[in-house]
């Protein structure tokens, strides 16, 4: 009622005006969330002018924020409704340092962003450790070049991120006190690493070594902001016990391995490894069609857990494409399970959704139909695709 939960469990007394909708032999989940996508920045068709994901110009870019980029008649949203995904994060690119901040949407149809947005949601900012930045300004005969021109290019901005603080901090304190005081000069790079500071916006951070990670934690430590979540990766599983002490999510794939160096060493293992050191693991799709899939994604990572004994339930397995991707993006106290005033984003499956033939049968967000299987009607197009065969 009203785009909320108001009651859950198998007795519940449905009002006479509800609608009833017989889910006897069907599962029911949370609407699944994606805590890292390029759906909007990077639509279809690829072509460059859709490419509006990396803004390419220099190793800090944390001026830049993904949401002014989205295109909302990307295909790709329609694709990953009827895949059950209700909200989704999406992120700049990790070409830079600093890529800039991410924008959160519900997967509803609208004619710009701001239509799309997640009612509260906070920001992220997206950084990148490891091969890309070094690779992108490396070949360009700039720095970064190396691992730990990669550091000091961090270091370096959060030094100035800090001064910038102090200098606002003692501004707003003249002002309070009624003294006449010039307010600082305003920076858009700086206004974003500030706001981390401030811990208003959460750091989502590409990183797979578990070295950097390591690494990353202790620049954290040394200008006292907090790392939300690390992602893709791939080798948490080396330091789940450090990330579970951090309280750091891993926003991770099951199976993509060995397509550069930094993934060599990853093991489809590394979810329930990440869980059973008690650490928050969560799945992600970095790509168009894997996130049409995420629940075949868990269902891979929570074999693979239980092959190696580890013993993972499937209500521990949903939880890293619902519960725990929301916890990661900093929603989970308004969306990710199914309990009363929660947004009512709601998944009907038309069997075992860890089954590779299951499907998305109807799918609600804040309670209203977005999508269903059986009626044309409900199974949204953009206006991109209108005139196509089959649309």
């Amino acid at each position: 009622a009203d785009g909320k939960i108001t009651a859950v469990g198998k007795d519940v007394a449905a009002p006479k005006d509800a609608e009833i909708i017989d889910g006897k032999g069907k599962w029911v989940t949370p609407g699944l969330i994606d805590p890292h996508s390029h759906l909007g920045v990077y639509a279809s068709p690829g072509v460059w002018a859709q490419s509006d994901g990396n803004e390419v110009t220099d190793p800090n870019t944390a001026n830049v924020w993904a949401e002014h980029s989205v295109w909302p008649q990307d295909p790709g949203f329609n694709r990953a409704l009827a895949g059950g995904v209700t909200t989704l994060q999406i992120l700049p690119g990790s070409a830079n340092l600093f890529g800039g901040r991410s924008v959160t949407l519900k997967n509803v149809s609208g004619v710009t962003a701001q239509d799309m947005k997640f009612p509260g949601a906070p920001y992220g900012l997206k950084m990148a450790c490891g091969e890309n930045p070094k690779r992108v300004y490396g070949f360009k005969g700039r720095a970064p070049s190396t691992l730990m021109g990669n550091v000091a290019g961090y270091r370096a901005a959060w030094i100035k991120a800090a001064d910038y603080v102090r200098k606002w901090d003692d501004y707003h304190a003249k002002v309070a006190k009624g003294e006449k005081a010039e307010p600082p000069a305003r920076d858009l790079m700086l206004d974003t690493l500030a706001g981390v500071l401030r811990g208003e916006i959460r750091i989502q951070n590409h990183c797979y070594r578990a070295d950097e990670m390591a690494q990353m934690i202790d620049i954290s430590h040394e200008f006292g902001f907090k790392i939300a979540a690390f992602h893709h990766a791939t080798e948490s599983y080396k330091v789940a016990p450090l990330l579970a002490k951090e309280g750091i999510c891993s926003v991770m794939w099951t199976e993509w391995f060995g397509f550069k160096m930094e993934s060599l060493d990853a093991i489809e293992e590394n979810p329930a490894m990440v869980e059973k050191a008690g650490a928050c693991a969560t799945l992600h799709s970095d790509d168009a069609y894997l996130i049409q899939h995420l629940n075949e994604e868990a269902a891979i990572a929570m074999a693979a857990g239980n092959r190696a004994g580890l013993n993972i339930s499937k209500a521990t397995a949903i939880k890293w494409i619902t519960l725990n991707p929301a916890k990661a993006i900093g929603v989970d106290s308004k969306t990710g399970s199914l309990e009363v005033g929660k947004m009512a984003d709601v998944v009907l499956w038309d069997k075992d959704p860890f089954s590779v033939y299951a499907k998305a049968e109807k799918v609600f967000i804040d309670g209203g139909l977005a999508y269903d299987r059986h009626d044309p009607a409900k199974q949204p197009h953009t206006d991109f695709e209108l005139g196509q065969p089959g649309a």
